[in-house]
């Protein structure tokens, strides 16, 4: 996976919204969408309406979507600095971190369009210098 692009409703806001959260926007340039770098993949801002227009679908859509992002964290104390700094930024909490069956430390937020992120410590899933994810063999 490369990119990743999320259709939203009001492009300045979520742009705001990110950036609100210490993502810095890359290819400033380009008009009608906005590109933050994620590790070794790109996140993508892009109007709901251009995007389901390009795909041929429809724009509307409500309730869960089937998927959520990810962040995953250094420590579990990492969990809730990012869900208390998500909430101001714009978003909103949508569970309270916990500690999950499989023996990390979980909980979700929502960005202002509704989707879903996940903010996760696994201990199993250690993190490199550069932030990539080492799956276990």
């Amino acid at each position: 996976m490369t990119l990743i692009t999320l259709g939203v409703k009001d492009l300045s806001h979520s742009v705001a919204f990110y950036e609100r959260l210490g993502w810095e926007r890359s290819v400033r340039k380009a008009e009608g969408v906005a590109f933050f770098q994620a590790g070794g993949i790109v996140l993508s801002l892009y109007p709901r309406d251009a995007l389901a227009k390009d795909a041929d679908m429809p724009p509307e859509g409500s309730g869960f979507s089937g998927f959520s992002l990810a962040y995953n964290t250094r420590t579990r104390d990492e969990v809730d600095a990012v869900l208390a700094e998500a909430v101001p930024a714009g978003g909103t909490l949508v569970k309270p971190a916990y500690e999950i069956f499989w023996g990390g430390y979980v909980g979700f937020f929502a960005d202002p369009d509704g989707f879903l992120w996940e903010v996760a410590w696994n201990p199993m899933f250690p993190l490199t210098e550069d932030g990539a994810i080492v799956l276990p063999e």
